[in-house]
């Protein structure tokens, strides 16, 4: 499942080059060899001053250089409301821990910036070769504002202190899938550990029209989390469409229906060109009625990948 809806079709890029240090002066139309494939960096045709991000030909972020708080793509803008709702009532936001598994060029991390100043932010992704790219392209903060590391997400995780973050945002893919091992109720519990008490968890789940997924990943969130939500449009929550779906876990009261907060925040979803919905724990108890979480496969071990690296030591 792509992270947005395909686009028309842009020009061809330029033959793909290795990438080195200096390989990336600027924003330019062309693609580039990394460390898990080729990244592409096109034009929006549509948003002017704004860039395209392609990972082996799936569009993995959008870019507004000098509009950090412009997010185009539907699913971040659903991100950016949960979590400023739960900054707002149950986390202080001058001292956001923030973890962002999967880095892409760090739109997420870009837009939290420019909300909350203070925050401290990591960003885990697997290609260090892009995350290298990203800091040349872009006007990152620094660290210890925010930190790239280059590792895999899971073991990331795993290797963080209890209780270190207060927002944890998955936004993992593998071509057009979430890699199995970051869905499963062993992963969620590695999550809970290192997130603060009142912290929040937001996922991207990519999914069909059956839901399949969504509800696997509801199941497991709901066995370790007092309280979940979900956010998407109208079509996809009623099965009509194959598109994305934004969880949110938390061991602190996320809004229910019928409640000013959860009013407010509806309003707020319906803002953009794809008006979405939220729906409270006891909705999302309803969905995932008599779904079993999936689990870690002992024949399919957690990949190995770089536990440290890039910018970030810790």
């Amino acid at each position: 499942m792509s992270r947005k809806g395909q686009k028309k079709n842009r020009k061809q890029a330029a033959e793909p080059a290795r990438v080195t240090s200096s390989d990336a002066p600027g924003l330019v139309e062309r693609t580039w060899v990394t460390d898990t494939g080729t990244v592409e960096l096109q034009q929006d045709t549509y948003v002017p001053g704004a860039w395209v991000l392609r990972v082996n030909g799936v569009p993995s972020s959008h870019i507004v250089p000098d509009h950090p708080e412009q997010l185009e793509f539907e699913y971040m803008r659903w991100f950016s409301a949960v979590a400023e709702e739960h900054v707002s009532s149950r986390l202080d936001p001058t001292a956001l821990r923030v973890l962002h598994l999967g880095g892409g060029a760090c739109s997420m991390a870009r837009y939290l910036a420019w909300r909350y100043p203070q925050a401290r932010q990591v960003v885990v992704e697997l290609d260090a070769a892009l995350a290298r790219l990203v800091r040349e392209w872009l006007d990152l903060p620094r660290a210890p504002l925010l930190r790239i590391r280059a590792g895999e997400a899971r073991a990331v995780t795993e290797s963080l202190s209890e209780g270190s973050r207060d927002l944890v945002i998955r936004d993992v893919f593998a071509g057009e899938q979430t890699p199995g091992h970051l869905r499963t109720l062993e992963f969620a519990h590695h999550v809970d550990r290192v997130m603060a008490p009142a912290g929040l968890y937001l996922l991207n789940v990519g999914d069909t029209r059956n839901l399949k997924g969504t509800r696997a990943e509801i199941a497991a969130l709901l066995e370790v989390f007092e309280h979940v939500a979900a956010v998407a449009d109208a079509a996809m929550l009623k099965g009509r469409r194959y598109g994305n779906v934004v969880l949110a876990a938390s061991h602190a009261p996320l809004p229910q229906a019928g409640s000013a907060d959860a009013a407010a925040l509806a309003r707020e979803l319906l803002v953009g060109s794809l008006p979405a919905q939220y729906k409270d724990t006891a909705w999302c108890r309803e969905l995932a009625a008599g779904t079993q979480p999936w689990h870690d496969k002992p024949a399919d071990p957690v990949p190995e990948g770089p536990v440290a690296g890039g910018d970030d030591a810790a």
